[in-house]
């Protein structure tokens, strides 16, 4: 049965593979640049390389690493710290969100409009370079609008972002803390308490 987590994790395997391809893309737009042949009618066949594309290479490579992190997080059920909260996830999610859109836009004001030479690959990459900047940036706002959505219903903002308040399903690294069936923390002292209290009734009822 699909989950909100298993969706979650859907959408960072998505945002992983795109950002790969844009990896490649990138990757291929710089090594033709930079490596011009002699007589390339590109830039009198000087090598170049375009700024906007590196910054494209650089966040598809961030985008990767968040991903993979996220991922870990979610499907082992770590925490970390601040950095695993929903609210740390945010903080990452905006940051992806800004370097997409940025690249996405100033990429798109350069070559969003290439179908006149279409016959030539490197036209070719670059319109499919635009297309999964600004498809990552989409995926990006979906998880953001997804993980905002369930961290306000469920009042999880500062929690674990695996979204699981189970203890028993947490690997803390830290002072482990129980959360309550509220969302909320509970010392390990008042989790003794109310545990010598059931305890305790049980003790009662079997006599």
């Amino acid at each position: 049965m699909a989950t909100i987590h298993g969706a979650r994790v859907a959408l960072y395997v998505l945002l992983w593979l795109f950002s790969a391809v844009l990896l490649g893309l990138t990757a291929t737009r710089l090594h033709y640049t930079l490596r011009l042949p002699p007589g390339d009618p590109l830039n009198n066949g000087q090598s170049f390389y375009d700024p906007i594309v590196a910054e494209l290479l650089v966040t598809s490579v961030l985008g990767m690493i968040w991903s993979s992190v996220i991922i870990h997080i979610i499907h082992r059920s770590y925490d970390y710290g601040r950095i695993s909260t929903f609210a740390g996830e945010l903080v990452g999610l905006m940051a992806l969100f800004t370097l997409y859109l940025v690249g996405a836009a100033i990429a798109s004001t350069f070559w969003g409009d290439l179908f006149w030479c279409h016959t030539y690959w490197q036209c070719r990459v670059l319109t499919v370079l635009v297309a999964f900047a600004w498809m990552c940036w989409a995926l990006v706002f979906i998880i953001m609008f997804v993980s905002v959505m369930f961290a306000v219903a469920n009042g999880a903002l500062f929690h674990p972002l695996h979204g699981r308040y189970d203890a028993r399903d947490s690997y803390f690294l830290r002072r482990p803390q129980l959360v309550n069936s509220d969302f909320r923390v509970m010392s390990p002292a008042r989790f003794h308490c109310v545990k010598l209290l059931i305890t305790d009734g049980a003790g009662r009822r079997g006599m």
